[in-house]
């Protein structure tokens, strides 16, 4: 019998590589299998993952040897596989947007209370070393008291990726809200603007900037576009900046940078798939193995969900929303 803790997949899409790649290199786990509605792309997975390939989720669910599943599917079945594999007796890794709306999360919740079992969201910015040594200047008070936040973000995706994502509030600003919550605290009030800047070919909004008044007082910013890169100096690819009244931080994308096209990208941002491996050695080391919380729990997708749906509500009433 193996001691290893044994993962499967539910979906074969491009972010499964990097899981497995954090799995792979994980020396306590093992990953199981992968099961995908298109068979033919989870043997295709299967083959590089040097795993098996399952013929169904309840399979998968079936298996008593898989203590685990990451659920890597569309935003949209994410709450019906989670409860699936928690009612199942198993740990569960949702990646993001965890679900559709804050009632589809709480059902998570419900299951995973009822379960005992651990689950997460991948909110992956925050497993970044810099991102937590911020937090800890943050708390310890050496920066002082908070004054703003920015999190800016300006990758350009061709239009054929972003006519496949929901635009880019819920695929990116879902990134900048639950990094935005760990770091600057609780969220007050939200007012939000987009634009579809682009060929007319694709009607999702593929730029958005929301202000943000904080509980604390401060202040943040929070920007995505797919409509461009930023070649400037000191680019705003993606950064995170903090300041405070003693001091401040900052994380960017361009301290690590391969010459080497990504999926969607010109250039591989290295510290993305660090930290896909963070977070998924985390879930696997501290919270399956050791029983502690993730850094960013369902608690906190709820309140991200929110900032998320008050950013939809601001932009289509063109008013400020109090959280």
């Amino acid at each position: 019998m193996s001691d290893k803790i044994r993962i499967a997949f539910f979906g074969a899409g491009d972010i499964s590589d990097l899981h497995a790649e954090a799995i792979n290199e994980t020396p306590n786990a093992e990953l199981a299998g992968i099961w995908n509605r298109t068979k033919s792309r989870a043997e295709a997975k299967a083959s590089g993952f040097g795993c098996k390939v399952y013929d169904t989720a309840e399979e998968v669910l079936g298996d008593p040897s898989v203590d685990a599943v990451f659920v890597l599917t569309n935003m949209e079945t994410h709450k019906a596989y989670a409860v699936k594999v928690l009612n199942a007796g198993k740990h569960c890794l949702v990646e993001k947007p965890t679900a559709s709306t804050v009632g589809e999360i709480e059902e998570i919740i419900e299951a995973r209370d009822a379960s005992g079992k651990q689950c997460a969201p991948v909110h992956n910015y925050i497993y970044e070393p810099s991102v937590w040594r911020a937090k800890e200047l943050l708390e310890s008070g050496k920066l002082g008291k908070l004054c703003s936040f920015y999190m800016m973000y300006n990758i350009h995706h061709p239009e054929e990726v972003c006519a496949r994502y929901p635009g880019v509030i819920r695929q990116i600003l879902t990134h900048h809200a639950y990094t935005m919550i760990y770091l600057a605290g609780t969220p007050k009030t939200v007012s939000c603007f987009k634009a579809s800047i682009n060929d007319g070919s694709v009607e999702q909004e593929n730029i958005a900037m929301a202000n943000v008044q904080m509980e604390s007082g401060a202040l943040s910013h929070i920007c995505a576009s797919f409509a461009s890169d930023d070649h400037a100096g000191e680019p705003w690819t993606c950064m995170i900046k903090i300041i405070g009244q003693d001091g401040a931080a900052r994380f960017t994308y361009r301290d690590w940078v391969e010459n080497k096209p990504a999926v969607v990208h010109s250039q591989t941002y290295s510290c993305y798939p660090y930290s896909i491996k963070n977070m998924a050695q985390h879930f696997i080391n501290s919270c399956i193995g050791a029983g502690e919380a993730p850094l960013s729990s369902l608690e906190d997708a709820i309140t991200c969900q929110r900032i998320i749906e008050a950013c939809e509500t601001s932009v289509d009433e063109g008013v400020h929303v109090n959280l």
